[in-house]
């Protein structure tokens, strides 16, 4: 598969749309610019790969919206070398994008068929990231603590495992909501009991785990 003028156009002309519907940390621009969004697409959606709507990449999965994806990394509030966990690899686009802002990534996937694929994907484009299988509910605290949480699934609940797992000062971004609709929240961890809920309005995502009760 191939980068093109064409879709590098394409692709400067979705971030101006970003761009417009308020994404203004520049670092997520740019990393969304660079990076070849229909590498991590069916290659029948190539001409669609940079129209700002989700698409399904297999196992009842779907890559996440453009705005969706620039407007959680945007609320994580990404440094150079922070260290991030991803709960819901999926395609790994998200993932490639944390990695192009210059986070260390573990990110965690629950369907074996897209485990394998992006662990493949990813570092053949140079985006090198720790891979795990299994409930993402539980994070990974033998690696933790973390200076960011990004779930990209719906969650029913805030899950106490990850918010313990995240550094004093550190942020989870998290949408929380039943199968047709959830809110995006930022949550921050102000000491080791105080944690900060700030909402950030309406998304649509896939459910995180199908069933899964508090």
């Amino acid at each position: 598969m191939q980068d093109t003028y064409k879709h590098k156009g394409q692709r400067k002309k979705l971030i101006e749309e970003l761009s417009k519907q308020g994404i203004e940390n520049k670092d997520v621009l740019n990393a969304m610019l660079k990076i070849p969004r229909h590498f991590f697409m069916d290659i029948s959606f190539d001409g669609l790969a940079y129209k700002n709507k989700a698409f399904p990449i297999g196992a009842g999965q779907t890559i996440s919206q453009p705005f969706t994806v620039a407007f959680q990394t945007q609320l994580l509030d990404i440094k150079a070398n922070d260290k991030v966990l991803e709960v819901g690899t999926g395609s790994g686009y998200q993932t490639a994008v944390l990695i192009e802002m210059g986070a260390i990534v573990y990110t965690i996937e629950r369907q074996k068929e897209l485990f394998i694929k992006t662990q493949s994907v990813l570092p053949e484009m140079g985006y090198e990231a720790q891979f795990f299988y299994g409930d993402g509910y539980k994070g990974k605290p033998t690696y933790g603590p973390f200076d960011k949480i990004i779930v990209t699934a719906g969650a029913p609940y805030i899950p106490e495992e990850l918010k313990s797992q995240l550094k004093i000062g550190g942020i989870m971004v998290i949408p929380i909501g039943d199968n047709n609709e959830q809110k995006m929240f930022s949550i921050v961890r102000i000491s080791e009991t105080e944690f900060k809920e700030t909402e950030f309005g309406n998304f649509l995502f896939v459910p995180m785990l199908k069933g899964k009760q508090k």
